[in-house]
């Protein structure tokens, strides 16, 4: 009751401006359904975009970059390659090729959002002689050279999505730089998204958030159930990620911006034994999620019965509306604040606590750079899974709750702009134990 009682008295004091931009509302306004469902129809019609196969998956991202390039000049746009050697799925030494769009930012060019979704389709075909449940009877060769290969659903879908926010918001300036990307190789193994990952990681690129669209383009099963007013959003452990935090605050963007469609957080990283282009940079540490139907139709799905007549545009354009609240208000906002770990005090000496002299919550965090208005602090229950209270502190860098233990609660801390515009929050998270130190009483 201590809890509750004291936040009813904080929250009296001035609340942080969540108001409507303007501009992300023209994103999410301006969404075509009529072109998400154009792309995904054409890039259906490729016989094949299979990573190994050479002349449709050459052909597929051609028309794709040609798509970017007709959008703005300011898209800068280029053709990724890394070279693969012949294992597993990959039947040959190749080149697997991504399809990059850069749109420059302005006052935080350093930071980049990353839209993506892979562009490669799979027609699985089994070997003749297999036998049924003896694990992964799969004829990579035959499966190579298999048309048709629609790959509508997944994920022509996801394509769309990035296409149709490319052309969007390429028509405005950013403060943060924004790129999209079709992956290839997806299918087998993510080779595409892992190569430009790691090449991201070891250039030090500054990624504030991963934003991967894979199987939109259906809202019911095989087994008949049909939901259209929700999409997954799937974001890796732990509780506090980077990536989890991306979640969360999609889930708010969305609520504001597009209440029709619910964006519903998983807090795994993926569908059960199932992996997506997000993984690689995940693993990374960066901030990476997910979004898919969660009516995924497995008797079409890597097989010549992904097709357009299929598929559920309407659906997919719900999607690219939510992607596009979350991804035009990140590109707004500004940068999350860093949660200092330093000793407050009193009788505990560990490093990775925010207590004030024992008994209170006290947070400290670095200033973030630009236009900032102030900050908000978070609030949950550590068996919560969103934030339950928000607390707006004005333009101050530290700020202590008094008589709130922090032992039993989740607490974090958010960028708000003078745009209105807030950063996802950075949560105060403990570090693992260094058991060569005695932990205190």
């Amino acid at each position: 009751m201590r809890f509750v009682f004291l936040l009813a008295i904080t929250l009296c004091a001035q609340t942080p401006p969540k108001g409507i931009h303007p501009q992300v509302k023209e994103i999410v306004d301006g969404v075509s359904e009529e072109r998400v469902s154009a792309i995904m129809k054409r890039l259906g019609e490729f016989p094949s975009r299979n990573t190994n196969f050479e002349e449709g998956n050459k052909a597929s991202r051609e028309w794709i970059a040609a798509q970017l390039k007709s959008f703005s000049p300011r898209l800068e746009v280029q053709f990724d390659a890394h070279k693969v050697t012949k294992q597993g799925r990959i039947v040959r030494d190749l080149d697997v090729v991504n399809v990059v769009a850069t749109l420059a930012g302005t006052t935080q060019k350093d930071q980049e959002i990353i839209v993506c979704a892979h562009y490669d389709s799979l027609n699985i075909i089994r070997e003749k002689d297999a036998t049924p449940g003896s694990g992964d009877n799969t004829d990579w060769v035959a499966t190579a050279e298999a048309i048709p290969s629609p790959g509508v659903s997944d994920n022509a879908s996801g394509v769309a999505l990035v296409l149709e926010l490319a052309r969007l918001m390429s028509k405005h300036e950013w403060p943060k730089t924004l790129v999209f990307i079709a992956f290839s190789g997806e299918e087998q193994g993510l080779f595409g998204s892992r190569g430009f990952s790691k090449a991201a990681k070891e250039a030090k690129r500054n990624l504030a958030g991963v934003f991967n669209s894979d199987i939109i383009g259906n809202d019911y099963s095989g087994d008949g159930r049909h939901v259209s007013d929700l999409v997954n959003v799937y974001s890796g452990d732990p509780m506090d990620s980077p990536s989890r935090a991306l979640a969360r605050y999609v889930r708010e963007m969305a609520e504001r911006y597009y209440p029709a469609m619910k964006a519903s957080p998983v807090f795994r990283n993926d569908r059960f034994g199932r992996g997506g282009d997000h993984t690689a940079f995940h693993d990374l540490g960066y901030p990476a999620i997910r979004f898919t139907t969660p009516v995924e139709h497995y008797g079409f799905q890597h097989s010549a019965g992904d097709t357009f007549e299929h598929s559920s545009p309407s659906y997919a354009a719900k999607v690219v509306r939510v992607n596009a609240a979350a991804v035009s208000s990140l590109a707004l906002a500004p940068m999350a604040p860093q949660v200092m770990r330093t000793n407050s005090g009193g009788n505990v000496t560990s490093p990775n606590l925010a207590r004030g002299k024992g008994y209170d919550a006290a947070l400290k965090w670095t200033a973030s750079t630009g236009d900032i208005a102030g900050y908000s602090i978070t609030v949950r229950s550590s068996t919560a899974p969103f934030w339950e209270r928000e607390v707006y502190v004005g333009n101050v860098t530290e700020y202590t709750m008094q008589n709130l233990s922090i032992d039993d609660i989740v607490i974090g801390v958010r960028s708000i702009g003078t745009n209105g515009v807030e950063s996802p929050v950075s949560a105060y998270v403990l570090v693992p134990r260094n058991f060569n130190t005695p932990a205190a009483p």
